[in-house]
């Protein structure tokens, strides 16, 4: 009589195969191997959901571009003599915080359910074929599970999709769009005013109109591709640095590269009932970069008064940056 697994057992085997599935798609034997280990066990399923949460909450920022130092964030530093501007931001950032992480309590929804995340709420969703939906600010899905697909409706908001190997294909619905994947990890982003944006981390996601005879409007994306859905959207590679800062959020955090001051404002809006004001048209002109703890707008716009030689000023819900003319 076989001995039964334990529980560190069933936790080593999940962490090993959430690796696994994170590097990409599986080989068939693998596939086969997978999909025997998920039907043991029934305890393996969710120590894979915890396996995989755990790995979204502990990815680093390391490939946010070769000359990344993580410590140059984890508190402010003195001004070194000479160093430029945008250097200096890297460094003001203060220490980096998570956003709010309701993750864990790792519930299967029913079909048709809806979820939603408040502002500066990330939550992460297990679906019931290993599948997880990482739900960032002010987002909502509703999920839909069929013996023929599995189908994920973005209302609103941004998520980021690990799907696991399944028989049935993954579909994301999107204002009227279908992305569909066998095994992929990919961002999808709907705000307000803006043009759906797609992300594909790892895998391959396959771009579906409702109309079959559109077969201009189809696109198959690839690892490492962004496509904006526009009228003159096509698929773009983007460099593998460009995506981790892109999906930087999935651990609280923003990260700027060259955005301006303007944008980075715009972004933390996002996350907080704190609206940042510049007063000073040129001051938002100015180039931001660097990792920030994305619930911290105060903490980004000290770091900016401080390296732009502007003044920062909290007025209840809003944070006033102003800076004086040049002298002459």
């Amino acid at each position: 009589m076989a001995e039964r697994e334990t529980s560190r057992d069933i936790d080593q085997a999940a962490s090993d195969w959430a690796a696994r599935l994170d590097r990409g798609p599986l080989t068939p034997n693998e596939a086969t191997a997978f999909e025997a280990w998920c039907a043991g066990d029934p305890r393996r399923k969710g120590a894979l959901l915890r396996a995989q949460a755990l790995s979204v909450m502990s990815e680093s920022a390391q490939a946010l571009g070769p000359d990344f130092d993580p410590a140059a964030f984890e508190a402010p530093k003195p001004t070194p003599p000479g160093a430029s501007r945008r250097k200096l931001l890297s460094w003001g950032g203060g220490a980096v915080l998570s956003a709010t992480l309701v993750a864990l309590g790792l519930n299967i929804p029913s079909a048709g359910a809806v979820i939603r995340t408040g502002r500066g709420e990330i939550r992460l969703v297990p679906l019931g074929d290993g599948s997880t939906v990482l739900l960032n600010t002010s987002s909502s899905i509703r999920v839909r599970e069929g013996a023929d697909a599995r189908v994920v409706s973005l209302i609103e908001g941004e998520a980021y999709f690990s799907v696991a190997r399944d028989p049935r294909p993954f579909i994301v619905e999107v204002d009227g769009r279908r992305l569909r994947t066998g095994q992929a990890g990919f961002r999808v982003r709907k705000l307000a005013g803006k043009p759906v944006d797609v992300l594909v981390d790892r895998g391959e996601v396959d771009l579906r109109t409702p109309d079959p005879a559109a077969s201009a409007s189809a696109a198959l994306l690839p690892a490492n591709s962004r496509l904006v859905l526009d009228e003159s959207g096509r698929p773009q590679p983007i460099a593998p640095e460009i995506v981790t800062r892109e999906l930087a959020w999935r651990e609280g955090r923003l990260a700027f590269e060259g955005e301006t001051l303007a944008e980075a404002a715009e972004a933390f809006a996002r996350y907080s009932d704190i609206r940042i004001e510049i007063r000073d048209p040129a001051l938002a002109r100015e180039p931001v970069t660097g990792l920030f703890a994305a619930n911290d707008p105060v903490g980004f716009s000290r770091a900016t008064a401080r390296v732009f030689d502007a003044r920062m000023e909290q007025r209840g819900d809003r944070v006033v940056l102003t800076r004086d003319a040049a002298p002459r």
